[in-house]
């Protein structure tokens, strides 16, 4: 009687670990595109004069925002966001490299991207390209610009694509997220794809 018990407590226990839930994807508050079949890979060079690509990022968060100096809110504005997310972070925002490429290399200099894009945070990196090398990129991350309201070959405006897309540590592309996410909501997404899978 006592080996049946056994048994049937054996098969209970089985029974119940296969009962347990499967795990659940994370949850985000941008958009979830894992598995997207763009933005693969980027070749720019820093703002310090350096020639990066994804890979060297390895192991950190990667946020890649395409804007222009001149820009009057969104770029400011986005830069600003991921700069108070950051805080939030404490130690894990050094696992985090934000990245804003010029769409207006025309007037963007190496010297002003320089002086602009960490001001908002030093660790952030700005990049740029040559016309050519930019259009490709574009295309790759769907991503869309024109100059409008030119006044002369050096006063216009850029219109241009306002999301920032996320690459976990793996390297992956992750996450779009729309311009005017919060910091908060930012905070949050990072420290989803930063903790330990």
């Amino acid at each position: 009687m006592k080996n049946w018990i056994t048994v049937i407590c054996a098969v209970a226990a089985l029974a119940l670990t296969g009962c347990q839930p499967a795990p659940q994807p994370p949850e985000f508050q941008a958009t979830d595109i894992t598995g997207a079949a763009f933005g693969r890979d980027f070749r720019l060079t820093d703002h310090n004069g350096q020639v990066r690509t994804l890979a060297d990022f390895k192991g950190k968060v990667v946020a890649i925002f395409f804007g222009y100096i001149h820009c009057p809110d969104v770029c400011p504005t986005t830069l600003s966001d991921f700069s108070l997310a950051l805080q939030q972070l404490g130690p894990l925002a050094k696992r985090v490299q934000v990245i804003f490429v010029t769409v207006d290399p025309q007037r963007d200099t190496p010297e002003l991207l320089k002086q602009f894009v960490p001001a908002f945070n030093p660790d952030f990196l700005g990049m740029y390209a040559d016309e050519a090398t930019l259009k490709r990129l574009a295309k790759e991350y769907k991503v869309v610009y024109q100059k409008t309201s030119l006044k002369s070959a050096d006063d216009y405006s850029m219109d241009h694509s306002a999301g920032t897309y996320v690459y976990d540590p793996q390297g992956n592309l992750r996450l779009l997220m729309p311009y005017g996410s919060s910091p908060d909501a930012i905070a949050q997404d990072l420290k989803t794809l930063l903790a330990p899978s």
